[in-house]
């Protein structure tokens, strides 16, 4: 049976930050992700994880200006500076949280940006995130992400990150595939899962269109959700979707997964 994790950056937004990692444990997720926690005190997000015994199974590193409309950092030729101080604060917290992976988003660099020179600064600072997870003993993930929600977005499609990723073999890289964003780019997640499963080190999901909970669109998760289980996919599947309605009332699709005593 899949584990799901929430993201409490995107569920449980009707309560304060803090509180959402009791409701995701009475609701019964196995774990938690927080995309970006660097407005929060790391230290009562640690306390709060220990006392409901879940565990930070994802953060991602800052990302600039990336979420209000810019380029980002990662694969920005220019940013270095940027990035470099953004190395620095995603050590400091996750030195306190111990995440069991993070994700270098690479960005989406202008059109006047060469592709190769914007590969290139992004190879660069992998390595120098993969320095930082290394130390601590975190997975470093990248993720494709669709130039629909984000023009421009320096990696679309997951072959595209697979061939990143096979450009760096002394790097311990793995991919992100978030559902919702590889439907829309790719469409038929069910025969492209079982090819590049392997090489997955997280995965998450959102309901197509308009990034909610499932039920609301286009992809079959029951059916999804029994794929992952059936290929042996050992990591965490987390639920990073908006929901339509207050997040406890959007938890149709989580329930069949619960013990009966959690169900109830």
């Amino acid at each position: 049976m899949p584990k799901f994790s929430a993201n409490i950056s995107t569920l449980y937004r009707e309560h304060a930050f803090i509180d959402r990692i009791e409701q995701a444990a009475n609701a019964g997720f196995d774990a938690i992700e927080i995309q970006f926690p660097y407005a929060e005190d790391p230290r009562a997000l640690k306390l709060a994880l220990e006392a409901h015994r879940l565990p930070l199974v994802l953060m991602n590193f800052p990302v600039g200006d990336l979420m209000h409309g810019g380029e980002g950092l990662a694969a920005v030729p220019g940013r270095e500076p940027e990035f470099q101080a953004a190395l620095k604060e995603a050590y400091e917290f996750a030195a306190i949280l111990r995440p069991q992976a993070m994700n270098l988003l690479a960005g989406r660099p202008g059109p006047q940006h060469h592709r190769a020179l914007c590969e290139a600064v992004f190879k660069k600072n992998l390595r120098k995130a993969c320095d930082l997870t290394r130390e601590l003993g975190i997975k470093l993930l990248i993720e494709p992400v669709n130039t629909i929600d984000l023009p421009g977005f320096f990696l679309s499609s997951s072959q595209q990150a697979l061939d990143l990723i096979a450009s760096l073999p002394d790097l311990e890289l793995l991919l992100q595939y978030d559902l919702y964003h590889m439907q829309m780019m790719e469409a038929d997640l069910a025969s492209r899962l079982p090819a590049i499963i392997d090489q997955i080190g997280h995965i998450q999901f959102s309901d197509v269109p308009g990034r909610t909970e499932p039920g609301r669109g286009s992809i079959d998760f029951e059916q999804i959700f029994e794929l992952i289980d059936s290929l042996g996919y050992r990591g965490y599947v987390g639920a990073e979707y908006f929901p339509s309605v207050a997040t406890s009332a959007s938890l149709d699709w989580l329930r069949p997964y619960l013990p009966a005593s959690t169900n109830s």
